[in-house]
């Protein structure tokens, strides 16, 4: 039997909102090797990065599928690991790690699959599964037989006058 566990954590507030230029920016994609052009379905290899404003995310191969119309693509992403980063208006920074990334920009859905890790302000939520909304910043991490979901929280430091 499949053991599940969700988590939602909920990382919001005014001071660590995404950059609202992130989402108005063109996606820029870089890489070695457009491989294949399909119907609305265009494949990049090698040395991948999918860049939107101060988000990245850095992979071995990206599947862009266009078929539901303009404005509506699926970007999935593979590699070992797939990496992204994303700044955020209080200067901090979000990373994520995983086998696989689907991101969807209308949305603004990042799903990650396989060994999937994400770090905000020093904290760490690891799981075999995570959807994480770039935009307000929430999540929800789901485990599988092999992995539980594991949350690591690093207190902040005061400053004692």
């Amino acid at each position: 039997m499949k053991t599940n566990f969700m988590f939602v954590l909920l990382l919001c507030s005014s001071s660590l909102m995404a950059a609202a230029p992130d989402y108005t920016q063109k996606i820029q994609i870089d890489a070695d090797n457009l491989v294949s052009v399909e119907e609305n379905v265009l494949t990049y290899r090698s040395n991948v990065v999918i860049t939107q404003g101060s988000m990245q995310m850095k992979a071995d191969q990206l599947e862009i599928n266009a078929r539901a119309g303009k404005g509506k693509e699926i970007y999935l992403a593979t590699g070992k690991p797939v990496t992204y980063s994303q700044m955020l208006a209080d200067g901090k920074t979000v990373t994520a790690q995983a086998l696989e990334m689907r991101y969807e920009p209308l949305s603004r859905t990042l799903t990650l699959t396989g060994d999937a890790e994400l770090t905000q302000s020093g904290s760490v939520v690891k799981a075999s599964s995570i959807k994480y909304n770039v935009e307000k910043q929430q999540l929800s991490a789901e485990s599988d037989k092999t992995k539980r979901v594991t949350t690591i929280f690093t207190p902040e430091e005061k400053n004692n006058p």
